[in-house]
């Protein structure tokens, strides 16, 4: 009942391809959108923390929609949703173009299209460990590469369709353009039954069976009320495995990521206003955002193939948390870039810094919590991180707004990540000593007996560690064990 082993290739390299446009739609739409700010902003007479919200709001739906995300693709399967999403990201742009306010705007592209997008970015990656093992950094990297290539066309895109069409007519072009996520969708053929949802009808018929057995030789009261509330849990843990938080590394994660994102979106979202409002001409300004692009297009490949190497694979979580902080260092130096040709470096410098972390995002979990466990970390981790996505964009107009200047964002930003980084890196080292303790102290465990025990009690404890733990097998193991005294005294 085993589902096969990942292929590491084949069938996979068209998921990859597919992952690639949904992954790439996911990240870079809501940056794209970054072009028809100030136009919206004249347009509707906002300032420009309101009209950041709308990139806010489809950010944080897109993370905190996760966990429904995740509970969907474990009940139907990651081609579905995908699906799905795309038709869902087409109806929200293609409502958006005729919307009259601004709050008809955080409706339609916020909260509508950004479900869709998340419909089409987490079943992306977690069909993609499906699919690999051996080279699965590289295929992250890969198809996290989908992103700074949509961003790449979609900004001189948007500021043609703008000048040629409007922002309306621009919204409907984009509608449709998103269906194209549908025809990824397609691509995600399933690789067989999950070994998980495999095995556990068959632990659970096991665990009726011991405890039909147990019932018949003690007392009765109280049984059914146990296994109901046990059975009620465990439903729940089918598609949401919540004592993830007792994991000590996927909690470090957790909190390193959380003030990670307080300050990981705005720059992005406020580069080509921020060009404009220096005086560069609109097109250059979009030209920025393409630069960095570009240098994310080569970045993310590039981090996947060192993050694979034999050297970074067993520490990624230090080339993880250094991303972070390099990230929060191009941030901090941004304000001293006060021509074109510094905000071209600046630009460069954030698109591979932007490369590296989005390469290893997901990744790095993937190896703290193992890919069994991945599909209920990812939907964990993205609600969890939605709140300072909401806030991030927002407080950064804010402050804009509040002291006419962007140093002051870009600075806030800048320290965020920096502090950010600097905790990932501190908790994963002590994270790496405690378990090169645990495992020393297991083999130590695992040793001694080993010297004094004989062959039959060796084979007592195998029999015994392979049995599922719990207490409620106790009377079975007591019976079993007098059962083998009688027969070894005969």
């Amino acid at each position: 009942g085993r589902a096969p082993g990942p292929p590491d290739g084949g069938w996979g390299w068209m998921v990859l391809f597919g992952a690639f446009v949904s992954i790439g739609f996911a990240y870079a739409f809501p940056k794209g959108l970054a072009i028809f700010f100030k136009e919206i902003q004249d347009f509707f007479g906002t300032s420009y923390s309101e009209i950041a919200w709308v990139s806010s709001i489809m950010l944080a739906t897109t993370y905190g929609a996760g966990p429904i995300s995740s509970i969907l693709v474990n009940r139907y399967g990651s081609r579905p949703v995908v699906m799905f999403g795309g038709l869902l990201c087409g109806v929200g742009m293609i409502s958006a173009a005729f919307c009259t306010s601004i709050l008809q705007l955080y409706i339609c592209v916020g909260f509508i299209t950004g479900f869709g997008l998340a419909l089409n970015l987490q079943p992306s990656v977690i069909i993609i460990g499906k699919y690999f093992l051996k080279r699965r950094p590289l295929a992250n990297g890969l198809a996290m590469a989908g992103s700074p290539v949509m961003l790449c066309t979609l900004a001189p895109l948007n500021q043609y369709l703008f000048e040629n069409f409007g922002w309306r007519g621009s919204f409907l072009i984009l509608g449709a353009i998103l269906l194209n996520c549908c025809v990824a969708g397609a691509l995600f053929r399933p690789i067989g039954a999950r070994t998980a949802l495999v095995k556990t009808p068959v632990t659970e018929e096991g665990k009726d069976a011991l405890k039909g057995k147990i019932t018949e030789d003690g007392p009765m009261e109280n049984k059914p009320e146990e296994e109901g509330g046990k059975d009620c849990f465990e439903k729940i843990n089918q598609y949401l495995d919540f004592s993830l938080f007792k994991h000590r590394g996927f909690l470090i994660y957790l909190i390193g990521n959380v003030l990670m994102f307080l300050g990981f979106f705005a720059p992005i979202v406020f580069l080509a206003p921020y060009a404009k409002h220096t005086g560069i001409d609109e097109y250059s300004a979009a030209f920025l955002l393409s630069i960095l692009a570009v240098v994310d297009m080569v970045a993310r490949p590039a981090t996947g193939i060192i993050a694979n190497s034999r050297w970074v694979r067993p520490r990624i979580q230090y080339f993880f948390s250094f991303a972070i902080a390099f990230n929060g260092a191009c941030h901090l130096l941004c304000p001293l870039a006060s021509s074109y040709t510094g905000l071209i470096v600046y630009s460069s410098f954030f698109g591979l810094a932007f490369g590296m972390v989005c390469a290893m995002l997901f990744e790095t979990l993937m190896d703290l919590v193992g890919a069994a466990r991945f599909t209920s970390a990812v939907g964990l981790v993205t609600i969890a991180e939605c709140c300072t996505i909401l806030l991030g964009p927002p407080i950064g107009g804010i402050l804009i707004d509040t002291f006419g200047d962007y140093k002051y964002m870009f600075i806030k930003c800048g320290a965020v990540m920096v502090l950010a980084g600097t905790f990932l890196f501190i908790m994963n080292y002590y994270n790496y000593r405690m378990l090169a303790k645990e495992e020393k102290e297991r083999k130590t465990k695992e040793e001694d007996p080993k010297s004094v025990r004989t062959e039959d009690e060796g084979k007592k404890t195998w029999n015994k560690d392979s049995t599922q733990d719990g207490p409620e097998l106790e009377p079975l193991r007591e019976k079993g064990e007098g059962v083998k005294k009688e027969m070894n005294g005969t």
